[in-house]
């Protein structure tokens, strides 16, 4: 797929801020090539998971119209320093990328 996901978690009070850029290209379908002026296929992410320590806190479901390299930002309660966030992307492609971190 791309070379993968830069992920950063860090505490606020009681409450871990996790920050996640994926390398993805997020293809809609509906561009057409300059060159050629065929259709690019579609080729974007659809499904997006984050764990923390084995324990799903996040479960979405994308579509076309997300932009290329997403920004994925959210907040997960009752983490702790230490903590392991891992988040799993597919793509409607199945291809999988994968990035973890470790709350700070």
């Amino acid at each position: 797929m791309a070379e993968g996901m830069k992920i950063r978690a860090t505490m606020q009070g009681d409450v871990a801020d996790v920050k996640a850029l994926m390398s993805h290209i997020m293809e809609t379908g509906l561009r057409k090539d300059s060159k050629t002026g065929q259709l690019i296929p579609a080729h974007f992410i659809n499904q997006v998971t984050a764990t923390l320590n084995g324990k799903t806190v996040l479960d979405a479901q994308w579509g076309a119209a997300v932009a290329k390299n997403p920004f994925l930002g959210f907040r997960v309660k009752g983490a702790k320093v230490g903590d392991k966030i891992v988040i799993s992307a597919v793509d409607n492609h199945g291809e999988k990328i994968t990035g973890e971190a470790t709350v700070a």
